[in-house]
């Protein structure tokens, strides 16, 4: 994958993440803050307690920076954000976007998950 992590944090706040975005995702990403017209936006990543397996993704934007995100810019100014209780269980995942007939949407390929349920929605 030829996407490149860089933090724009101060140096002695620098904490990036593992996690990866696409080609698709970035451009999809960066498509639809265009469309909300805002530039102070961030695309969150965030694992939570619940599903049938245990834990499920959030995946939203968020105009807040929280102490301890995890941050990285990708392609044409697009930020993903993971917060410091998240980041173990991201590390090595990718976002991407599928735009075919059987599906669209965000997806999360997350070497981290044991297993899933079968509606795809939790992983543990």
């Amino acid at each position: 994958m030829s996407d490149t992590i860089i933090d724009n944090a101060p140096a002695t706040d620098a904490r990036t993440h593992g996690v990866a975005l696409s080609d698709a995702a970035a451009a999809k990403v960066a498509s639809l803050l265009e469309q909300e017209g805002r530039d102070d936006l961030r695309l969150r990543l965030a694992v939570q307690p619940g599903g049938c397996s245990g834990l499920i993704y959030q995946l939203y934007f968020d105009e807040r920076l929280l102490d301890g995100d995890a941050t990285a810019e990708f392609g044409s100014g697009v930020e993903v954000v993971v917060d410091k209780m998240s980041v173990p269980y991201l590390d090595g995942a990718t976002i991407d976007f599928e735009d075919t007939i059987q599906k669209q949407g965000f997806t999360i390929d997350n070497p981290n998950a044991q297993g899933s349920c079968a509606c795809g929605d939790s992983f543990h």
